[in-house]
């Protein structure tokens, strides 16, 4: 691709996200609602954020069940924010769905090209989230620490937060971690609540236990569980987060 033609395709990017967001092309930052300075996030796991919330201007990372993260995504869209998605082709918009998220707010990039993290800085410029999946070299998890700083810089400048999902990335200040503890039974056929009373080879799966674990720079890190409940079939199905536990800190072990 020669110079022109990705100056084009990022004039481009750039118009579109405008008319997505509801305003015209802008270079400078617009003021925001003081009280809009934390990203909206599902409110079980407000105790074990900082401010209970992501805070504007943050680079952040997940790694782990996608479910969470598709959670966070829905929160966003359902307070009125707008999201962006790169590279994460199989992320699913239906389970977003399910989760209440307003599809209308969502812009998708899913093949973004030989430079995801430049694809990335142009949404913040527009988005509320923008969330960079590992997509494979050149990207966020072999991104240099002087082009980190760079996009970190956008980003706290734009009062976006770029949440970097199953990659690295050079001085995030926050880290997110959702591991699946147990994977739920949706008693169709039987009173089982668990994969484990249930008899095998029927029913669904109805949900999962997660734990999410919540560190960053200068804060000890914060643990709690949560439930994904899957209620109703068909065009009825939703999917709810809830939560079973208090947070509760983390013991970090020294190397």
């Amino acid at each position: 691709m020669d110079v022109s033609s990705r100056t084009d395709d990022l004039a481009g990017l750039r118009r579109r996200m405008a008319a997505m967001s509801g305003r015209p092309d802008r270079h400078s930052v617009q003021t925001r609602d003081p009280a809009a300075g934390v990203l909206p996030i599902p409110e079980p796991l407000s105790e074990v954020l900082p401010h209970n919330g992501i805070p504007r201007g943050t680079v952040a990372r997940f790694d782990g069940a996608n479910s969470l993260l598709v959670a966070m995504i829905a929160s966003v869209t359902r307070a009125g924010g707008q999201v962006g998605i790169v590279g994460m082709p199989r992320l699913s918009l239906l389970s977003a769905v399910e989760m209440g998220a307003d599809l209308s707010r969502i812009a998708t990039i899913p093949d973004p090209g030989i430079d995801p993290v430049e694809v990335a800085a142009v949404l913040l410029d527009g988005m509320d989230l923008v969330v960079l999946g590992r997509v494979g070299p050149g990207t966020a998890d072999a991104v240099a620490p002087s082009r980190a700083r760079v996009v970190m810089g956008r980003v706290r400048k734009l009062s976006s937060v770029l949440l970097v999902a199953g990659g690295a990335w050079p001085g995030a200040q926050l880290t997110i971690e959702a591991r699946v503890l147990t994977y739920r039974h949706s008693p169709l056929l039987s009173g089982a609540t668990d994969l484990d009373s249930a008899r095998s080879g029927y029913g669904r799966i109805g949900g999962m236990r997660l734990q999410v674990t919540a560190s960053g720079r200068g804060r000890q890190s914060q643990s709690t569980e949560v439930d994904l409940l899957v209620r109703g079939q068909g065009a009825d199905r939703t999917v709810e987060l809830v939560s079973t536990t208090r947070a509760r800190p983390v013991l970090a072990v020294a190397n």
